[in-house]
């Protein structure tokens, strides 16, 4: 545990800078900081989205329905 605990002082973190650093290039580090930047906005977006929820259904008129689907997605295909 106190590696864990040890991994977030101030040395640490420039090893680990340093090491993403030559293992990524300067070239591609704002292209991953970006990535994580739009992901992690994605992620709040949908945790904060507002929609109402369709109300729910029964576990076996979920089952019923889609077995529906699967059926006539298999009679087309015939």
């Amino acid at each position: 545990m106190p590696l864990l605990a040890n991994i977030f002082n101030p040395e640490a973190m420039i090893i680990v800078l340093v090491v993403v650093l030559v293992l990524f290039g300067g070239s591609k580090i704002p292209e991953l900081m970006k990535g994580l930047g739009s992901g992690m906005r994605e992620f709040k977006k949908g945790m904060n989205e507002d929609e109402p929820r369709a109300p729910s259904e029964d576990r076996e008129a979920v089952e019923r329905r889609i077995r529906e689907e699967v059926e006539a997605e298999m009679r087309n295909r015939k």
